[in-house]
């Protein structure tokens, strides 16, 4: 009997170390990468491979997998190295990104992109992630990013994006970056139109704070082709000022056509069709269509405009702000004028006033001088 019990526990032990070996085997180094197990560190660099190594091991903090030919990730392509912090995938081929590739990488804080074939980024890509400081999308086919993505980029501190297809980068994700201290902008096809001061106003906010930034230089329109946007003076988009002016006035006198309109309706129940025959009308009339012109007389860096919902005490409100704003700079420089005015004035009459005596001075001394020959004259012919 105890002879039994003895071989039955021989039989145990065996089988739990076989289980041991099998899970350590299962997470064992892949043959494609080399593996360092103190540093955690996995390198599978330029090794031909076509798509990511399985059976990684579950602590693995770190994974190069630059200069392969992996052309896409798919979902949840790294749920088996959930604690990675450094994620390099530069210099493969990839295309496509599933929306949920990342998906687990709660610890992730280094994501390199650079140099593959990226056309865009899905907003999801990045939404678990909150921990990542560096990202580097450089060398791709990036067209823009999506506005939703800053969310998950709030702790970025270096975001690479140069050498892409951008013409423009909206102002509202670079504002939620508020920990970025570098950011790579060269080698894009900027359009330097309107919608490109939101970014101008950003750039000199983020320079003035310290931040660092490469350059972005302009390939449209042609006037100011090849030349660095920090450069291109303001007045320059001043068409862009009026345009936004002109678009508040027809907004407000939109508003007010269709007030006027709605209380014409409520007024007399008879003729229900009539706000919906002015309004379009009111519309036209705001946006400058005037039937079917369309948007052709806006100028050519001009947003297509269209319709949103405006308070009109807000707007009234706006205009009497710049009113006001107006007739205070208009009354310090009137001020200024009056004391500058007054200063001339003293000044000149200062400098009638020292001429003058400088002129009674000499006449002074030419008397003296008349007065000494004469004593001199008169003593000699004594």
């Amino acid at each position: 009997m105890q002879a039994a019990q003895g071989r039955l526990a021989d039989m145990r032990v065996v089988l739990v170390c076989a289980l041991l070996s099998l899970l350590s085997l299962s997470h064992a180094c892949p043959k494609e990468c080399s593996c360092n197990g103190n540093t955690k560190v996995v390198d599978c660099r330029g090794r031909g491979l076509y798509d990511i190594p399985k059976r990684l091991h579950p602590e693995t903090q770190e994974l190069y997998l630059q200069d392969n030919r992996i052309r896409g990730l798919g979902s949840m392509a790294f749920r088996e190295i959930p604690l990675v912090r450094i994620l390099d995938l530069s210099n493969n081929s990839i295309t496509t990104v599933s929306p949920t590739a990342l998906l687990g990488l709660r610890a992730l804080q280094r994501l390199s992109l650079a140099y593959n074939s990226l056309r865009e980024l899905d907003k999801r890509l990045l939404g678990p992630i909150r921990t990542l400081s560096h990202l580097d999308l450089s060398h791709n086919s990036l067209w823009g990013l999506p506005g939703a993505l800053g969310e998950s980029l709030r702790n970025l501190s270096h975001l690479g994006l140069s050498h892409n297809k951008l013409t423009r980068l909206d102002r509202s994700l670079l504002e939620v970056l508020t920990h970025l201290d570098s950011l790579t902008l060269r080698s894009n096809p900027w359009r330097c139109d309107c919608q490109l001061i939101g970014l101008k106003l950003w750039l000199e906010t983020f320079i003035y704070k310290g931040g660092v930034v490469d350059e972005v230089i302009c390939t449209q329109p042609e006037e100011m082709k090849n030349t660095d946007l920090q450069k291109v003076p303001y007045q320059l988009f001043h068409i862009c000022m009026t345009s936004s002016y002109h678009y508040l006035f027809a907004n407000i006198h939109h508003l007010e056509n269709e007030r006027l309109l709605r209380g014409h309706t409520h007024g007399n129940h008879a003729h229900p069709s009539s706000h919906a025959i002015h309004v379009p009308m009111a519309m036209g009339e705001g946006f400058g269509g005037g039937g079917g012109g369309g948007g052709s007389g806006l100028p050519e860096c001009e947003p297509k405009q269209r319709h949103r919902p405006v308070n009109l005490r807000h707007a009234i409100a706006t205009v009497i702000i710049t009113g006001v704003v107006c007739g205070i700079v208009f009354l310090m420089m009137l001020a200024a004028a009056v004391y500058g005015c007054a200063y001339a004035a003293i000044m000149a009459k200062y400098q009638r006033e020292l001429k003058k005596n400088e002129e009674l001075a000499a006449a002074k001394g030419a008397d003296h001088a008349k007065a000494d020959e004469k004593e001199l004259l008169e003593n000699a012919i004594a």
